[in-house]
C-alpha cells in the first residue's frame, strides 16, 4: 500500500488557525499583541521570499510582524546595535536573523547577540543548552515542526528506532535530541558514516536533513516506516525536491512528506508559535 501523504500546508494551517485564536484572547486579557522581527542582510532571493512568507504569516494569525531589509553592505556593528534596539523594544517578542548573512559578518556573535529570551529561533547557546537539558524554552521551528508531524501520524515515537541523516546544528541536531527525550533510540548518520544504508533500514522513522536531492531511496527504507524530508534542494531544471526519492519511497514508507508542501509550512507555523508562547510569558512577568 503506497505511503499516507503527510500535507504540512494543512497541518500549518490548522496551527495557524489556533493561534490566531490564541493571539486574539491574549490581546483581549492582557493588551499585549505578540511582535516578531524579522532581519534581512543582502538581497538573496531565496532569503526574501521567506522573510515575506513569515511575514504574511504573521499578519494571517494577527502578530505584529516588523521587518528590517538591510543592505548587503551593512556593518556588522550596525546589525549588532539593531539587535540590541529590538532586545530592548517590549513589542517585540521574538527575533530571527535570516540566515545567510553576508561573509564579513560573523553569523555566531550575530544569532549570540539576540536576547535568549527572544531568540524564536532557538539558535542561541542558552536555548541550545536548555534543549539539550530536557527544558526547553525555545525549540527550533523546523525540528518542531517534524516532530508535530510525526505526532500527527499516531506513531507512539517511545521506544522506535529512529535514523537522522544529517548533522546539523539548525535541523540534526536539535531533532535528534527532541526525538531522544521522547524515548526514541536515535542514531545521526553524517558523511563519515559507514554503511549508512543498512542503518537507515533499521529505522521505523527516518528523517532526512542532508542538502542532496533524492538521497534516500527505496532500498534503504524500511516497510512501512514514517519517513520525514527537511531537504530542499533546486534542480538543473528549476523544480525543487527533497533529500527523499519521493515517487518510489511512497512504495515502502508508511507516511512520507512531500518537498515542497512538507517541513517547509511547519517550520514558520512553529515560528510563530514560539513568538505567541514568548509573548505569554512577557504578559504574565
Amino acid at each position: 500500500m503506497p505511503a499516507k501523504i503527510l500535507d504540512g500546508k494543512a497541518l500549518a494551517l490548522s496551527l495557524r488557525e489556533g493561534i490566531a485564536r490564541e493571539v486574539s484572547v491574549l490581546a483581549q486579557n492582557t493588551g499585549v499583541k505578540p511582535g516578531l522581527a524579522a532581519i534581512l542582510v543582502g538581497d538573496d532571493p531565496a532569503s526574501a521570499v521567506y522573510v515575506r512568507n513569515k511575514k504574511i504569516a504573521c499578519e494571517k494569525a494577527g502578530l505584529y510582524p516588523e521587518e528590517h531589509l538591510l543592505p548587503t553592505s551593512t556593518s556588522q556593528e550596525t546589525l549588532l546595535a539593531l539587535i540590541h534596539q529590538l532586545n530592548a523594544d517590549s513589542k517585540i517578542h521574538g527575533i530571527l536573523v535570516q540566515l545567510p548573512l553576508p561573509s564579513h559578518i560573523e553569523s555566531k556573535a550575530v544569532l549570540q547577540a539576540v536576547s535568549p529570551e527572544k531568540d524564536a529561533d532557538g539558535f542561541h547557546p542558552v536555548n541550545v543548552g536548555r534543549l539539550v537539558e530536557g527544558d526547553p524554552v525555545f525549540v527550533p521551528c523546523t525540528p518542531k515542526g517534524v516532530i508535530h508531524m510525526i505526532d500527527s501520524t499516531g506513531l507512539d515515537i517511545s521506544g522506535k528506532r529512529a535514523v537522522v541523516i544529517g548533522r546539523s546544528n539548525i535541523v540534526g541536531k536539535p531533532v535528534g535530541m527532541l526525538l531522544l527525550h521522547r524515548h526514541a533510540t536515535v542514531t545521526i548518520c553524517h558523511s563519515r558514516t559507514k554503511d549508512l544504508p543498512s542503518i537507515v533500514r533499521e529505522a521505523d522513522i527516518v528523517i532526512a536533513a542532508i542538502g542532496k536531492p533524492f538521497f534516500v531511496t527505496a532500498n534503504m527504507v524500511k516497510q512501512g516506516a514514517v519517513v520525514i524530508d527537511v531537504g530542499i534542494n533546486r534542480l538543473d531544471n528549476g523544480k525543487l525536491a527533497g533529500d527523499v526519492d519521493f515517487e518510489h519511497v511512497k512504495e515502502h514508507a508508511g507516511w512520507l512528506t512531500p518537498v515542497p508542501g512538507g517541513v517547509g509550512p511547519m517550520t514558520i507555523a512553529m515560528l510563530l508559535q514560539n513568538t505567541l508562547e514568548s509573548a505569554k510569558r512577557f504578559a504574565k512577568q
